[in-house]
C-alpha cells in the first residue's frame, strides 16, 4: 500500500503530465489537397489523355481548368455544383430516343427540363452536333474515363433548341428561346448564334428585349461575336447586358474569323488559323497545324454515332469557355452569394490576361478568359500572358574563300 505522502507525490506528478499534454498540441498527420487531374483519356486510350487533346482548357493560351477545378473543389462546389446554363442552340444530344441517342459523355442527371422552338414540342433533341459541342465544352462529364471534359463539369444544362438542321433559326425563336430560359431560372444563357453584320438592333428587336429581360431576371447572357473577320461585333452578342465573346487560336493570337470592334468584351479559345497581325508577336498565319476545339458530338447524320471531330473552330466555339466560367464564378461565391450579371461579367473582365494592348481594346476586347483568376478567392488579379519565344538569331555567314589575283 502507498503511504500518503507518495500517494500524494504520485497524484502530484499525474496532474503535471496531464497539464504538460493539454498545453502541448497532438502531432496528427497533416493532410495536403493534391491537384485534380481527370482521367479522361481525350482522343487515344491513356488516361489523362486530354491534356493533349484540350489546349483550350490547359495550354500557355488556355482557360487553365485545372485551376479552376482546383478553386471550386476549395468552395465546395466542384465543377460548379448547383448553377444552370442554358445553352441556346440546335439542341443537345440530352437522351436516348430513337433516332436520337444521348452522348456517352453527357450523363442524364446533368440536364433539367428544356424545349423545342423549331418544332414546338418539349424534346429540344440536336439536330446538327452544333449545340452538343457546346453544351460539351461547358459540361461534358469529367474524370469518368470517357473521352475529353467539361469546363463546369459540375452545373446542369438546360436544353433549348432555336435552329434547324442547317444552324439557322428565326429571330422570333431565338428570342422566344432566351425568354423561356430566364424564365425558368437559368444562371446563363449561352447563346453561340449570329445575325449577320447588316442586321440593325431595330431588325431583330424581339431578341434584344428578351435579353434585357433575362438580364432583369438576374441570367448572364453570353454571345458570339461573329466568324466574319469583320470591324464590328455582330448581334445578338453587340446587344446590352450581353457578355461578347471573340475566339483566339493555339498561339494566343486573334483568330483569323473572329470579329472586332468597341463592343467586343472577352476573347477565348475558338481554334483556327491566326489573323494577320504583323505587330503581334503571337501571331503566325503561315502555321498550318493550329488546332481546333475537340468536344464529344455526333459524327453521322444518323445522330447516333459520336465522336471527336476536328471541324469546330468559331466564336460558337468560344463563347461556351464564358459561358462556363460565369458559372463557376457563381458557384465559387467569389462575388457574393448572388451575384448580378454585372458582377459576374465585372469579375470575367477583371481577370482576364492582355494579350494587346494593356486594358480593353477592340481586337482582344478585355484579354482572354482566366477561368483560375476569375474563381480564386480574393481581389481580382491579372495574370500576364505569355509571351512567344524569341526567334533564333541568323548565324553569321562564313567568310568567303580567299580569292586569286
Amino acid at each position: 500500500m502507498l503511504k500518503p505522502c507518495l500517494l500524494t507525490a504520485l497524484v502530484a506528478t499525474l496532474l503535471a503530465h496531464a497539464a504538460s499534454a493539454a498545453a502541448t498540441p497532438r502531432l496528427e498527420p497533416i493532410g495536403r489537397a493534391t491537384a485534380f487531374v481527370p482521367n479522361d483519356p481525350g482522343k487515344g486510350v491513356t488516361p489523362g489523355g486530354w491534356q493533349q487533346d484540350q489546349w483550350n482548357f490547359t495550354g500557355p493560351y488556355g482557360v487553365d481548368a485545372l485551376g479552376a477545378w482546383a478553386n471550386l473543389i476549395a468552395a465546395r462546389r466542384p465543377g460548379g455544383a448547383g448553377v444552370v446554363v442554358a445553352v441556346v442552340d440546335s439542341g443537345v444530344a440530352y437522351r436516348s430516343r430513337p433516332p436520337f441517342r444521348r452522348s456517352p459523355d453527357l450523363q442524364s442527371f446533368r440536364f433539367v427540363r428544356g424545349y423545342d422552338f423549331v418544332d414546338d414540342d418539349p424534346y429540344p433533341d440536336d439536330v446538327s452536333g452544333h449545340g452538343t459541342h457546346v453544351a460539351s465544352t461547358i459540361a461534358e462529364a469529367t474524370n469518368n474515363g470517357i473521352s475529353l471534359t467539361g469546363l463546369a463539369y459540375g452545373v446542369k444544362i438546360m436544353p433549348v433548341r432555336v435552329l434547324d438542321r442547317h444552324d439557322e433559326g428565326s429571330s422570333t425563336d431565338i428570342a422566344r428561346g432566351i425568354r423561356w430560359a430566364a424564365a425558368r431560372g437559368a444562371d446563363v444563357i449561352n447563346v453561340s448564334i449570329e445575325f449577320s453584320a447588316d442586321i440593325a438592333a431595330s431588325e431583330v428587336r424581339n431578341v434584344v428585349k428578351a435579353i434585357a429581360f433575362a438580364h432583369s431576371q438576374g441570367a448572364t447572357v453570353v454571345a458570339a461575336a461573329g466568324n466574319a473577320g469583320g470591324d464590328r461585333v455582330v448581334l445578338p452578342a453587340r446587344a446590352p447586358h450581353t457578355i461578347s465573346v471573340g475566339a483566339t487560336t493555339e498561339h494566343g493570337c486573334l483568330s483569323s474569323f473572329s470579329n472586332v470592334g468597341r463592343d467586343l468584351d472577352l476573347v477565348a479559345p475558338g481554334g483556327g488559323s491566326d489573323a494577320e497581325l504583323p505587330d503581334d508577336p503571337r501571331c503566325d498565319p503561315s502555321d498550318d497545324t493550329l488546332r481546333d476545339i475537340f468536344q464529344l458530338t455526333f459524327v453521322s447524320r444518323g445522330k447516333r454515332s459520336f465522336g471527336v471531330p476536328d471541324r469546330f473552330e468559331g466564336t460558337s466555339m468560344a463563347a461556351p469557355h464564358v459561358s462556363a466560367t460565369a458559372a463557376l464564378v457563381i458557384a465559387s461565391g467569389v462575388v457574393g452569394p448572388d451575384p448580378t450579371p454585372a458582377a459576374v461579367e465585372k469579375r470575367l473582365e477583371a481577370t482576364a490576361r492582355d494579350l494587346g494592348a494593356p486594358g480593353r481594346e477592340r481586337r482582344y476586347g478585355s484579354g482572354l478568359l482566366d477561368a483560375e483568376t476569375a474563381t480564386r478567392a480574393g481581389p481580382p488579379v491579372r495574370r500576364p500572358a505569355p509571351l512567344p519565344p524569341p526567334a533564333p538569331e541568323a548565324s553569321p555567314s562564313p567568310p568567303p574563300p580567299p580569292g586569286f589575283g
